[in-house]
């Protein structure tokens, strides 16, 4: 494919606002429809992106002969059905984490990509940072041999918002959201798949009805091991931070930052063309429409993650 791949992008929240701006930077992109529940702010958005085409329903856009592709990036409760639809109306589609809210919705994405031959990526963001990447290089370079990672993510979200302070229309989950971004990045970076999984929560929140506080062991084939902490009453600092714990070497990273074990800082400017994890997971799902070829986080690869998500909500339930 070499002409202009045109793009609607469903959900104009804060995950939405990132990908407009990503996509801004990579040449041969147009986004030329919006998607979103509100209209009047959904034409603000789309006005100053200048997009030309605004709807409150996917199935209007999914009707655009002209649009190639479609970005996902709404209530997770919805992400499944909505890319079997795209899928279904021929167009190239990338979901945002998680692929789904069950494994049996996983797999009938993963299948309904086979059948279609079309290019399917889920946003496993993580494989994209330039410092996450700086480790897997060094990984596959055979310098490093990572011997365990040690994950915090934390949030203040006791009550239903979004990142950008607004309230939320669905309900977020530690488990198959912000788990879902751990939990495939550690077989990822140790080239490995976890073979075993263990969970404990804390109280259920009585009104939002989901587990505030997480912890999650992981063990890889290569018998690398993970601890991941998960919270939304952590009143700061907020985020998720990685320590690699390695053979010949510890590495901390932070947002986009990396450093040694040391806390001295390494330049992974050089990494890849955008420090923007957003924009360069963009760019391979281009990349992989115009070259027809599988991308790196496609439905199928980040699969397993979903499997162990699946594990763990059983454990989960069987140990209330």
């Amino acid at each position: 494919m070499t002409k202009t791949i045109k793009v609607a992008l469903a959900g104009a929240g804060a995950f939405g606002i990132k990908h407009l701006d990503g996509i801004k930077n990579v040449e041969g992109v147009e986004v030329v429809s919006l998607i979103s529940r509100d209209l009047e702010k959904t034409q603000e958005i789309a006005t100053k992106y200048g997009i030309g085409h605004v709807t409150t329903n996917l199935e209007d856009s999914l009707a655009l002969q002209e649009v190639d592709a479609v970005i996902l990036c709404t209530p997770t409760q919805m992400h499944a059905a909505q890319s079997i639809a795209c899928l279904k109306a021929g167009k190239h589609v990338q979901v945002e984490i998680p692929l789904a809210d069950s494994l049996q919705g996983a797999q009938d994405v993963v299948a309904m990509a086979q059948r279609s031959g079309l290019v399917a990526m889920c946003g496993h963001t993580r494989r994209f940072n330039p410092s996450h990447q700086y480790v897997h290089k060094e990984v596959t370079a055979g310098r490093f041999n990572i011997q365990q990672m040690d994950v915090q993510t934390y949030f203040f979200r006791r009550t239903n918002m979004n990142a950008l302070g607004q309230a939320r229309s669905w309900t977020d989950h530690l488990l198959w959201h912000h788990a879902a971004h751990t939990v495939d990045l550690f077989a990822y970076q140790c080239g490995s798949p976890i073979v075993k999984a263990n969970a404990i929560q804390g109280p259920i929140h009585p009104a939002l009805g989901i587990a505030m506080d997480m912890s999650i062991q992981l063990k890889a084939a290569n018998g690398a091991i993970c601890t991941l902490s998960l919270s939304f009453n952590n009143d700061g600092p907020l985020g998720t931070f990685f320590r690699y714990i390695g053979d010949s070497a510890t590495y901390l990273a932070r947002y986009d930052d990396l450093f040694n074990g040391k806390e001295e800082k390494i330049d992974v400017s050089k990494v890849d063309v955008s420090m923007n994890g957003i924009e360069l997971q963009d760019r391979e799902f281009f990349a992989a429409i115009r070259e027809g070829r599988q991308p790196n986080s496609s439905v199928a690869s980040v699969l397993p993650c979903y499997q162990v998500l699946h594990d763990l909500e059983l454990q989960l339930a069987g140990s209330t």
